[in-house]
């Protein structure tokens, strides 16, 4: 490579990557938290935490209130304070929430008649396996057996003729 090309060619890197750096620093720094809530008394604080981790947002369906940026999120957290600051325990504020909202609010479902296939089927589905899996090597057991014999018998038939 030539020292003219080269020199281009660094010119150009050292360019883009200026105009990188550039654009970088001009964006705007990325959002620290959604809920900026803070309450007065630390314990407080870190049930509010703690259950807004638990519980889904209904618009997002895969994140929790805690992390969802729309205004529903935004509006059952107030809620969860407000519960949490007129004294309510956990699982009053959770009860409260499944009676309003469903079992779909909570990611960790109660065991309930209505959801008991959700907790009984994996491990139907898991003895269901076992059970296939333990006579299919059965089969092939006894296959390898009658494999060996036939084997055997069909030596022997050479060894007479």
């Amino acid at each position: 490579m030539s020292a003219t090309r080269f020199r281009r060619v660094s010119v150009r890197w050292l360019s883009m990557l200026c105009v990188s750096l550039l654009l970088f620093s001009l964006m705007p720094p990325a959002a620290q938290a959604i809920d900026p809530i803070e309450l007065s008394d630390p314990a407080l604080q870190q049930r509010y935490r703690d259950l807004s981790h638990e519980l889904r947002c209904m618009q997002c369906q895969n994140q929790s209130i805690a992390d969802s940026p729309v205004g529903l999120a935004g509006d059952l957290r107030r809620e969860v304070r407000e519960l949490l600051e007129a004294g309510k325990s956990d699982a009053e504020i959770r009860e409260h929430m499944r009676e309003r909202y469903g079992d779909f609010i909570l990611f960790r479902p109660q065991w309930s008649a209505r959801n008991a296939w959700l907790w009984v089927t994996p491990l139907l589905l898991l003895l269901l396996g076992v059970v296939v899996a333990w006579r299919v090597i059965r089969q092939r057991v006894a296959l390898e057996v009658t494999d060996q014999f036939v084997a055997e018998d069909s030596r022997e038939r050479r060894a007479d003729q």
